[in-house]
């Protein structure tokens, strides 16, 4: 198991945290009536998101633990169809912290460009949500739910629409786990309460992008936590400030 130790806020007696601590590290505020949104990326030291286009060429040990963490925590996993296509989705795994099942993978796409054969519809406990518009083909809209999928046609796909729908279904708990153009639409829209974010300690210059890209965003964060494990800084930031009350659409 990795040891994952609590730098910031300073520690007391014991800065090592076992599974609970780690739990309680990353904990939502209680009592929430509306979606709080959770952002977790993983970041090379020079800003790259991917290696040869996954995510995965940055992960750590413990940057998978503060993952998995993170998805017991949550009452949704909200992802652009994008990452779910190049990192090949499946269903989250384990059940949601004090519930019999995981949190649903809630898939934002404007084409409804998804594989219904897909391990995000063949390997799962529970029914993906495909979050749509009606201008989506409707060939394409009608194979998701055959292969299982709740389909859900929304006027439109800006952050504030694509939240509340999640808020009517009392999902309040988000995680978003990207893509970039997702986050940097929810950023501009003042739409992120907090950003976990891990460096990993390589350089891989190159052409990846950034964590987040689209619109301007003034999205203002102070850190909340730090982590330190083999191969990782663990980040949490928490928002100080609203950035400017502008929604504008997601791809």
């Amino acid at each position: 198991m990795v040891t994952v130790r609590r730098i910031w806020p300073v520690p007391g007696t014991s800065a090592d945290l076992d599974d609970a601590a780690l739990l309680g590290h990353y904990a939502y505020p209680d009592g929430l009536d509306a979606p709080y949104v959770r952002v977790n990326f993983v970041s090379s030291l020079d800003g790259a998101v991917s290696v040869d286009g996954l995510s995965g060429g940055l992960g750590s040990d413990a940057d998978k633990a503060v993952f998995a963490t993170l998805r017991r925590l949550a009452d949704v996993v909200l992802v652009g169809a994008g990452t779910v296509r190049a990192e090949d989705y499946r269903g989250a795994r384990t059940p949601t912290l004090g519930r019999d099942l995981p949190p649903p993978i809630a898939v934002v796409t404007g084409s409804a460009d998804l594989d219904p054969g897909a391990r995000l519809f063949t390997d799962t406990a529970v029914a993906p949500i495909v979050l749509t518009t009606a201008g989506a083909p409707a060939a394409r809209r009608d194979a998701l739910r055959a292969a299982g999928a709740d389909v859900v046609e929304c006027p439109d796909l800006e952050p504030a629409t694509l939240l509340a729908e999640l808020g009517r279904r009392g999902l309040h708990r988000v995680l978003c786990e990207g893509g970039p153009s997702l986050f940097g639409a929810l950023a501009a829209a003042g739409h992120v309460d907090e950003l976990c974010l891990t460096l990993s300690p390589v350089v891989v210059a190159g052409s990846a992008g950034r964590i987040a890209t689209g619109p301007a965003a003034d999205l203002r964060l102070d850190l909340a936590g730090a982590l330190t494990a083999p191969g990782a800084l663990l980040l949490r930031y928490a928002r100080t400030g609203p950035a400017d009350d502008v929604d504008p659409p997601i791809g």
